[in-house]
């Protein structure tokens, strides 16, 4: 059996999505992005870009999806090092995917890019969709996600906002909320539920950052304000006991598992 991977990785036990086998679609000598976040468990973005490209070729993609055992996966993420909607071939690693495995395919995203349409008609093709917002105004979310210095929030809320009112599978709001942020809490809640997500994600640093996690009993008083959205804390999840077929790979994409 094939394990010296480039592209999958895992599966790994995810608090939000299962047994999640990940993909990586950029699959650089080191994170590729357009924020440089200060919680990232891969440490600090190394090629910061908002510039779409072809990184990896699809069919290579496929060819250890191909290459895999029987195994019990509950989604097939994009995820990886650095912000996968970077990837131009983004849609058509997804519809080829579709075309031989059954699971269903998630995607986590930044939500930098889904203003355009490229990237919205890419992420059509997804089961579902997780997008990020940690901050209610310009000046938090500069300083929790460090972006790029073209990257407005406004922006991003509203292209959240655009998306969720013609996709039709699931969009989940994840919201990463450490000391920096966390006094902001009722903001964000307040766009959270003008988006009305089908799920939010209230989550803290739990693997090695350069920043500390909130205690649970923070973000438990946190999730009061999202009262009346399906929410839920990365606390509260139960994670699934998953055998990892790639376990290095596993380590360099998702700092620890």
């Amino acid at each position: 059996m094939k394990s010296d991977f480039k592209y999958i990785y895992g599966p790994v036990p995810s608090w939000r999505l299962g047994s999640s086998l990940g993909i990586d679609p950029l699959s650089k000598d080191g994170k590729v992005c357009s924020f440089d976040c200060l919680y990232c468990q891969l440490g600090e973005t190394k090629f910061l870009t908002d510039e779409r490209k072809k990184f990896v070729p699809g069919e290579e993609v496929i060819g250890e999806l191909d290459s895999l055992p029987t195994l019990k996966i509950d989604y097939i993420t994009f995820s990886g090092m650095g912000e996968p909607t970077l990837a131009s071939n983004l849609g058509q690693m997804i519809k080829a995917i579709k075309k031989i495995r059954k699971e269903k395919i998630a995607v986590l995203t930044n939500s930098s890019l889904m203003h355009r349409e490229d990237v919205q008609k890419d992420l059509f093709c997804a089961d579902f969709v997780i997008a990020k917002l940690d901050a209610a105004s310009q000046d938090i979310f500069e300083r929790v996600n460090q972006p790029m210095k073209t990257i407005k929030l406004d922006s991003i809320i509203q292209a959240i906002k655009d998306f969720k009112s013609c996709y039709l599978g699931r969009l989940a709001l994840q919201i990463m909320f450490i000391e920096q942020n966390k006094k902001y809490a009722p903001e964000i809640a307040k766009i959270a539920k003008e988006i009305n997500p089908d799920r939010v994600q209230l989550n803290t640093p739990l693997r090695p950052s350069r920043v500390k996690p909130l205690p649970k009993q923070e973000l438990e008083e946190i999730k009061r304000y999202f009262e009346g959205l399906n929410v839920i804390s990365v606390y509260e999840a139960q994670i699934k006991e998953v055998k990892s077929v790639s376990e290095q790979d596993t380590l360099r994409r998702r700092g620890k598992v």
